[in-house]
């Protein structure tokens, strides 16, 4: 785990009105429970708003110091019910498998949904594969075996006719997976930016599939977290974090803001920055939307009993 930005302190100062991501919280002059959030980041492009915002010093005007901590994607929920951090960025698709699993979590506001090739299935120069439905059991690279990879790789399969139980998924970090594509190890590769573009750019890859259509049009990808005892004990600290939080998601419909911003907080680089595939960032916790996401992980069998994930939103 390590912290990438320095806490922003600043004074406390009065919340008024309802902002996005508060769902009618009402805001007093009651104080804060606490002044200091520790929230853990992953994928750069899901979370540039909330970055932003934090370098920006948007947390310190409403009195929050807001600590951003480097969380790997398979430890982020762990990490949040280990304590380590109080509010934990992480796919749809693993904070709903861990609320069917027992763990109780609210959703604090939602980071990134899917665009346009801003995921897809990707194959190399030369590949004689170019239509999904050319293999019958294809192999196919995802950065995770039970994340929203293997779940939008399914789906597109599924919508080209191809028979889902048959795919072979094969695990490979995301930066490993143009090697394991040149060796033969897997057909194609499940990739999200900047993944996409850099493979287009560096090795001239093709895009197979754009993995957001159909069942995946629009698809939420990702959201901010915390535990249920968490939310309940802080309910007027979490709600100055969500307004502040999408405050930044309006600011960030401005995808020049995104794509300026990129450079300055990872390894992407300017020129990749300006090429990359860029999605949505929601100004609203919708339990609604999230729901589709939930719903196709219990059709496909990710997940047991459908989940009822309006009851993970604040009230």
């Amino acid at each position: 785990m390590r912290v990438l930005a320095i806490p922003l302190v600043g004074a406390l100062l009065a919340l008024a009105g309802c902002g996005v991501f508060s769902h009618g919280d009402r805001t007093s002059d009651a104080p804060l429970e606490r002044t200091e959030l520790r929230v853990g980041v992953g994928s750069p492009i899901d979370t540039a708003p909330l970055r932003v915002a934090v370098a920006g010093g948007k947390f310190t005007a409403a009195g929050l110091s807001v600590t951003l901590v480097d969380t790997p994607a398979d430890q982020a929920i762990t990490e949040l019910s280990a304590g380590e951090i109080d509010i934990a960025f992480a796919s749809d698709v693993s904070i709903f498998r861990a609320a069917a699993a027992g763990t109780a979590l609210q959703l604090q506001g939602e980071a990134y949904t899917a665009g346009r090739n801003t995921m897809a299935l990707v194959t190399l120069p030369g590949s004689e594969y170019t239509e999904p439905t050319q293999k019958k059991s294809p192999k196919i690279a995802v950065n995770m075996l039970d994340d929203v990879g293997v779940l939008a790789a399914r789906a597109v399969f599924g919508t080209a006719g191809v028979d889902v139980n048959r795919i072979q998924f094969k695990q490979h970090a995301f930066d490993r997976m143009p090697q394991a594509l040149q060796s033969g190890d897997v057909d194609a590769a499940w990739m999200v930016e900047p993944y996409i573009t850099r493979a287009e750019k560096e090795l001239g890859a093709s895009i197979l599939a754009d993995g957001a259509r159909g069942a995946t049009l629009d698809f939420p990808m990702s959201s901010y977290v915390s535990t249920g005892g968490f939310g309940q004990a802080n309910a007027r600290t979490l709600a100055a974090f969500r307004k502040v939080l999408g405050e930044a998601q309006i600011r960030a419909a401005d995808p020049a803001i995104v794509r300026d911003a990129l450079p300055t907080f990872s390894d992407i680089d300017r020129t990749t920055a300006s090429l990359i595939s860029l999605g949505t960032y929601p100004v609203s916790l919708n339990g609604i939307r999230l729901q589709r996401v939930a719903d196709l992980m219990h059709n496909s069998g990710m997940i047991g009993a459908r989940l009822d994930v309006q009851a993970m939103v604040p009230r």
